[in-house]
């Protein structure tokens, strides 16, 4: 039995550097036989047995992760452009005040999400596309609980910080209302988000690093004993959950065959019903939350 955990991690537990190499080739080529629509069976099992090597390699390397992340928040923290812009005013507040980088995120994005809904909005009444009506709701939703927070986020009065907190609560049970909507359209329809070119990549690193982010801000908001903060970091988690699945539908769309409709609808069903879920769990928890 030793010999053979020995020989699981000698295989799965790598050093940083060959955990890094593998992750990128594995994701490389499963990523090269779609784009370049490579239909060799023996080339297409092989990027899939290497991408699920990869991933669970990277699994276990996660736990290099807490150090790699000091070592880059060292070395940004010591940059001179870094000195330079903690030496004013406006650059020590941001980087030392949680509650203000929390309401810039909030108002930047409050402003995102009003452009989004001015556009889907227009072109779900253009159009009568109950989709973009959809999404529309989502973001205005989304927009919605961002300005409550971050009106709330500069007054330190507990009472009010829970009611906003248990508010944001109550308005994540009518996001997943809409998101169920979309969720029911695009597996009805057999549609999806659509990135151009090269874009697809972008937007995958985005989603990735934005779950990851929102994930670690989570846990570590809990040490401010805030719920205004609590509850902005709650729907920064939820909006980088809605682009991970966009992100899946825009890979399906992109990658998928004519012939695969039925496992597009599944995967696109699978997803979307494992992000209303999440969803619809911290709406539960934050509304019943017993708070003060």
């Amino acid at each position: 039995m030793e010999m053979f955990k020995k020989i699981l991690k000698k295989l799965f537990c790598l050093p940083p550097l060959p955990t890094v190499l593998v992750a990128l080739f594995g994701y490389g080529l499963v990523i090269a036989v779609f784009a370049l629509g490579i239909q060799n069976p023996v080339l297409k099992y092989a990027s899939y047995g290497a991408s699920a090597y990869a991933l669970v390699v990277t699994c276990t390397g996660l736990s290099y992760l807490p150090a790699a992340v000091g070592a880059v928040k060292g070395w940004v923290s010591s940059h001179p452009l870094t000195e330079k812009f903690r030496s004013t005013a406006l650059g020590e507040k941001f980087l030392t005040d949680p509650r203000f980088r929390a309401g810039v995120s909030l108002y930047l994005g409050l402003f995102i999400n009003l452009l989004y809904i001015a556009v889907k909005l227009a072109s779900g009444i253009l159009y009568r596309s109950p989709w973009f009506l959809a999404l529309s709701v989502y973001y205005l939703l989304l927009a919605l609980m961002r300005f409550l927070l971050a009106r709330r986020l500069n007054k330190r009065e507990t009472a009010s910080e829970w009611r906003r907190y248990r508010l944001c609560g109550f308005l994540l049970l009518f996001m997943n209302q809409a998101l169920a909507g979309i969720v029911i359209f695009m597996v009805h329809q057999n549609r999806g988000f659509a990135y151009p070119g090269l874009l697809i990549y972008a937007m995958a690193a985005y989603s990735f690093y934005a779950v990851s982010v929102a994930v670690v801000n989570i846990v570590k908001t809990r040490k401010h004993k805030s719920p205004v903060l609590s509850a902005a970091k709650a729907v920064n988690f939820v909006a980088a959950l809605v682009s991970l699945l966009s992100l899946t539908t825009a890979m399906l769309s992109r990658f998928g065959g004519a012939d695969d409709a039925e496992f597009n609808r599944a995967m696109t069903g699978a997803v979307g019903g494992g992000v209303c879920t999440v969803v619809i769990g911290m709406a539960v928890y934050i509304y019943d939350f017993p708070g003060e």
